[in-house]
């Protein structure tokens, strides 16, 4: 079947149960040559009839060990979305923008975790789309636009509002979401003035903490160009092949994480690259402007998942490693002073140097971010936006049970994507339980888009009403009392230059 946008006619797949798919539409013109670390442009208008059944090319982003190319590759046209619609034949279907995680330097939008199929058939238009990661889309260069990442979600968005009629979507009822990276984007998007009226709610999910003020982020850039035997200059930078820039800074992340003491915050945020705030793209930081009501006519949902940090602990080989009692005074000590392992100790006592250390970074990075982001949304006297908060508590049995509740374990329950390979790694086998959850937050997430209420009570600070999703979901009055005190008491600072700082 075909679809007629502004850029030309796409010829997609029909759904067997009488939906349709869209993949691989350009959204931007490709952002290399020419264009390169330039904010995105209007996609290239074709003749005839293009095909819109596969997913593009991803964003150019590391490729770690012996899967490198000898030869670095073409760079690709990689601003590509797609689309999953229930009913292309009808009008004024909500739509769910969503946006990947992936810590700003990898993630795609082909990845089976995020097949809109069955979240489409809740009665909703889905969307996800790629975007440039790492230097790419994050890289500070003192001539070109920061935050280029961002400014291409904002394009995406855009496509949506000239295009999303022709599948049956409503431009006028638009909720963008994402988790992680995808959910630090979503409070970034909720702020920025290029994005203003191109959505009406938000889902934010898992939100980091840090932004970047941009000497901070120029110091992150002359690493890079360190490692890749450049000058920190943007022409520099651009004779390199766009995978050669992606792989070099895979070694600058294999530094970041040997060597805390380097690169201090950042080492435990696992990442260089994060949104800059850089006064134009993002005015301010995103937490400060929520409670300034910079999104004050938004409908936003906001959550954190139990154990964040096991996800991490786990991919770095670093869970149940000895000596984790130092590494969580080390961290303790960088974030706060060392004034808050008492506090820590006395809150959470009888965990293990390792917990401690979990439950610290999983306030730092996710939590109490997430939190300050309902708090401040709902804090800044909303006239029209409604705030919403939940906790994702179900336990994965992988590892024993060790992980708990980790980072980015809700993402297959939200899409219903639980028999993917994502899934199967990090939740190992599911059966009727997890399909049941699933089909709980599939509808809280569509309803939500579509009417602002995901079908619990709403935030408001001081009560922190959250829905706890588990075996048995549930409503608890602020469930993290314990590390919002302690958070209070020794808050570190979400933008970073008063930390120990790469130099």
């Amino acid at each position: 079947m075909t679809f007629r946008t502004r850029a030309g006619l796409l010829r997609g797949l029909r759904d067997p149960a009488g939906g349709a798919v869209l993949r691989g539409v350009p959204f931007a013109a490709p952002p290399f040559g020419p264009r390169r670390f330039r904010a995105p442009s209007l996609p290239v208008p074709w003749s005839g009839v293009r095909d819109a059944t596969r997913f593009g090319p991803r964003p150019p982003q590391p490729i770690w060990g012996s899967d490198r190319p000898a030869r670095p590759a073409r760079a690709p046209d990689c601003l590509t979305l797609n689309v999953w619609t229930p009913d292309p034949t009808t009008r004024g279907l909500p739509v769910l923008v969503w946006i990947y995680g992936g810590a700003y330097e990898h993630g795609s939008a082909d990845d089976p975790v995020l097949d809109g199929t069955r979240l489409a058939r809740e009665g909703v238009v889905v969307v996800t789309f790629n975007y440039r990661v790492g230097f790419e889309g994050f890289g500070h260069l003192p001539d070109v636009p920061d935050n280029r990442g961002l400014l291409d979600q904002v394009a995406a968005l855009r496509w949506v509002q000239d295009n999303i009629t022709v599948v049956g979507g409503d431009p006028d009822n638009v909720t963008v979401c994402g988790s992680s990276a995808g959910g630090g984007s979503v409070v970034a998007l909720a702020t920025m003035p290029s994005a203003r009226g191109l959505f009406r709610r938000c889902i934010a999910q898992s939100v980091p903490g840090l932004f970047y003020p941009p000497e901070l982020a120029s110091r992150v850039t002359r690493r890079v160009a360190t490692a890749a035997g450049v000058s920190p200059r943007t022409e520099e930078l651009a004779a390199l092949a766009p995978q050669q820039l992606a792989n070099t800074s895979a070694e600058v992340i294999a530094a970041l994480e040997d060597a805390p003491q380097a690169w201090g915050v950042l080492h435990y945020a696992t990442t260089p690259y994060f949104p800059i705030i850089d006064g134009e793209v993002l005015p301010a930081s995103p937490f400060d402007a929520l409670g300034d009501g910079a999104a004050a006519d938004l409908d936003l949902l906001v959550g954190y998942n139990r154990d964040e940090y096991q996800m991490m602990l786990e991919s770095a080989g670093r869970r149940g490693r000895q000596g984790m009692q130092d590494v969580f005074r080390a961290a303790v000590t960088l974030f706060s002073g060392g004034a808050a392992a008492e506090d820590y100790g006395r809150a959470y006592r009888g965990l293990a140097g390792p917990d401690l250390y979990s439950v610290l970074c999983s306030d730092w990075l996710f939590r109490m971010p997430t939190l300050d982001a309902a708090d401040g949304h709902a804090g800044a006297g909303s006239v029209q936006g409604r705030t919403f908060a939940y906790e994702f508590a179900w336990p994965s049995p992988v590892a024993g049970g060790a992980l708990g509740a980790c980072h980015a374990l809700e993402i297959p329950f939200v899409f219903g994507t639980l028999d993917t390979p994502f899934a199967r790694a990090w939740l190992g086998r599911t059966g009727e339980p997890e399909e049941e959850l699933s089909a709980r937050m599939r509808a809280a997430w569509t309803a939500f888009a579509a009417t602002g209420d995901p079908g619990w009570s709403s935030y408001r600070p001081g009560e922190a009403l959250t829905r706890v999703w588990a075996a048995r979901d549930s409503m608890v009055a602020d469930p993290l009392a314990a590390s919002r005190r302690i958070w209070r008491r020794h808050r570190p600072a979400h933008t970073p230059p008063a930390l120990q700082r790469p130099g």
